[in-house]
């Protein structure tokens, strides 16, 4: 998976790398305090790739009410926010065949303008819902190494947190691209997410 393919000249993006599942949920806590009512986040990565753990920390740092868990079942649920931030509406589309059609029966139109809604799997099925997005790609690395990407602990590659392990066991490192589309992104530091 690579940057997802735009034409819009207001695109940002930055690399991550993520080692583990901790990682995965405190980049959620982080990316969260960057949205707000309106906001469309796209996630995409293979079965276990981490989707719903980065969801779980957007709920934390959004403040929401309920444990957020993958909704695979429901297809979607609404969080709503314990203060005065927005509720996140979770949405798995991997069950949804349909593009946009088959989205329109959730009424995400109708929830978006006051909610960040964080969908997995919605690649090619929702990107009409807002001219704004952020897309989230999470890759596994195992058997490669993940080079040149800034470390969402905030260290580059090759250093290391004091107390940190050598190594992170190839199945828990990912390789994160956070890419944000259209003029509500343009003046973002998403380099700021490697915190």
């Amino acid at each position: 998976m690579d940057i997802p393919h735009v034409t819009d000249p207001h695109t940002v993006a930055t690399r991550l790398t993520v080692t583990s599942p901790e990682q995965m949920r405190d980049l959620g806590r982080r990316l969260a305090k960057l949205l707000r009512p309106g906001d469309l986040v796209l996630l995409t990565g293979e079965l276990g790739a981490g989707k719903t753990t980065l969801t779980r920390g957007l709920g934390e740092g959004l403040g929401v009410r309920g444990a957020v868990t993958s909704p695979t079942f429901v297809i979607a649920r609404v969080h709503p926010s314990l203060g005065d931030g927005p509720p996140l509406v979770h949405v798995d589309a991997y069950r949804l065949g349909g593009g946009l059609d088959e989205m329109e029966d959730l009424d995400l139109d109708v929830s978006l303008p006051d909610s960040v809604v964080a969908v997995e799997w919605g690649e090619g099925k929702v990107e009409g819902l807002a001219e704004d997005r952020l897309h989230v790609v999470i890759e596994r690395t195992v058997g490669e190494q993940a080079g040149g990407e800034q470390a969402a602990g905030g260290q580059a590659d090759g250093e290391q947190a004091a107390g940190e392990q050598a190594a992170a066991p190839e199945e828990d490192v990912r390789r994160v691209v956070v890419t944000g589309v259209g003029p509500r992104w343009a003046g973002e530091d998403l380099a700021a997410l490697a915190g």
